[in-house]
């Protein structure tokens, strides 16, 4: 009896023992699996799509920041520092050659108006009474000549009065800008107003002197503004700087463009340039969507053994599409031309594209 009893328990031992192995194995087993699963779960992989860098041939463009000006344009001054009493104008009014914008104190100090004022009507009265007295032969013509040089002189002497205390426009166009206040004291060294014929402009913009060679007069241009990138009007290089500017070391390009669509276009305003510069063959180029900016620093993503690293790179000039890459990459590499948003150092990538 005794030994069937301890035949019994020993098979239940046994029986124990392989069940508890079995629940060991399946809870390593279990355990390695989780820990595939959360090795697969934080790994980062992205789908990109990705090139290989290759020498192109660009059309190029570029563009360039500059300012607007009327193709006539005038700054109003006064010839002489006197108070102003009288304003005619206010920016937005349209005026003529010859129009009185501003006026001076006539009896001030600096003024000789009243002066020539009276000069003028005393030899005008003296030719007026010689004009008579030569018709019925009191005078001869030699007494009458004088008098009427000493008139035009008078009369000259008294238009120059006039017109440095009556400031008139030079030119027809709009009045741009007016700088000055009833009460001022007019300086012969500021602008008191402009006035600028809109109906053409020219776009004046300022150039490095790799660039300059490939500027030449009668050029197509694209002139628009970023408050309406919309409204690009076209135009030609009319004016090329023949030295640079001794601070910039840069040289004025001018561009001229009729100022049709309402005259949109004001002369003061800001103003974006593109130029078609040349065609340029076998230059190393990528696709703009690749490019990616860090810290103010262009660059792109290599892909090297399946990961993606950023690299900085020097661009050149574009066609719209593509950009010259002066530095920093090679023909060859391999860049995430799509896809870079969520990109960094080591990233796993998936070509999707090849």
């Amino acid at each position: 009896m005794k030994k069937i009893f301890y035949n019994i328990y020993k098979v239940a031992a046994l029986s124990l023992l392989t069940i508890f192995l079995l629940v060991v194995q399946a809870c390593g087993e279990k355990a390695k699996e989780n820990n595939t699963i959360d090795k697969t779960r934080y790994t980062d992989t992205i789908s990109v799509e990705a090139q290989l860098v290759e020498m192109k041939e660009l059309d190029l463009t570029k563009t360039f920041s500059g300012s607007l000006e009327g193709v006539e344009q005038a700054n109003i001054v006064a010839k002489i520092p006197e108070r102003i009493i009288k304003i005619n104008i206010k920016v937005g009014d349209y005026v003529k050659t010859g129009k009185v914008l501003i006026e001076l104190d006539k009896a001030g100090a600096s003024s000789q108006y009243y002066q020539a004022q009276a000069a003028f009507l005393n030899a005008q009265k003296n030719y007026e009474r010689m004009q008579n007295l030569l018709k019925v032969g009191a005078v001869s013509q030699q007494s009458f000549d004088a008098v009427q040089t000493q008139y035009e002189v008078a009369k000259a002497n008294f238009d120059a009065a006039t017109s440095t205390v009556e400031i008139t426009s030079p030119i027809s166009g709009l009045v741009t800008a007016l700088n000055v206040n009833i009460g001022d004291l007019a300086n012969p060294q500021m602008p008191m107003a402009t006035v600028a014929n809109i109906d053409r402009m020219k776009a004046k913009f300022n150039v490095g002197e790799s660039d300059v060679p490939s500027f030449y007069v009668g050029q197509p241009a694209k002139i628009y503004s970023e408050m309406n990138t919309e409204l690009v009007q076209t135009g030609k290089i009319f004016q090329l700087s023949k030295s640079a500017n001794l601070q910039s070391r840069t040289f004025e390009i001018q561009a001229m463009f009729p100022n049709t669509k309402d005259r949109w276009f004001k002369p003061g305003m800001f103003c974006s340039v593109t130029v078609d510069m040349k065609l340029k063959s076998n230059t190393v180029a990528i696709p703009l969507s690749a490019i990616v900016t860090e810290n103010n620093k262009d660059g792109v993503f290599l892909i090297n053994e399946n990961k993606a690293y950023f690299k900085n790179i020097s661009t050149g000039l574009t066609d719209g599409k593509h950009v010259e890459v002066t530095s920093g990459l090679k023909v060859g590499d391999k860049i995430v031309t799509l896809g870079t948003n969520n990109l960094k150092n080591g990233t796993v990538v998936i070509i999707s594209n090849k």
